[in-house]
């Protein structure tokens, strides 16, 4: 099983990134999915999607800026994420959880301002 997110870079303050989390071995649509951001503090909770996206929740913090989504015909979940700010600058990571929990390597996000 392989969970694997893209998309991160850098990008100015109020600027846009999308980044994907697609897996491999196994249906993501049996599966929620969730993102986390966490750098050298703890880890935020960011968005969570369920198993057939009717639910989505959002961390206080990304509330109206970031949009979780997912397509399961392609296996991967998106993070829309809007009016960046330097703030939002972490490593972000990708879990996909069913009783057993997958995680992907992380994509850096850098803002600058």
């Amino acid at each position: 099983v392989r969970v694997v997110e893209s998309g991160g870079g850098l990008v100015q303050a109020g600027g846009s990134l999308r980044l994907s989390c697609a897996a491999s071995g196994i249906r993501l649509s049996d599966y929620t999915v969730a993102w986390y951001r966490q750098g050298p503090g703890e880890r935020e909770f960011v968005a969570r999607i369920s198993s057939s996206g009717a639910t989505k929740e959002y961390g206080d913090s990304v509330e109206g800026r970031f949009t979780i989504s997912r397509d399961n015909n392609k296996n991967t979940v998106y993070l829309q994420m809007d009016s960046l700010q330097p703030e939002d600058t972490n490593t972000y990571y990708c879990t996909a959880y069913w009783g057993t929990s997958y995680w992907g390597q992380g994509t850096q996000v850098t803002v600058s301002s």
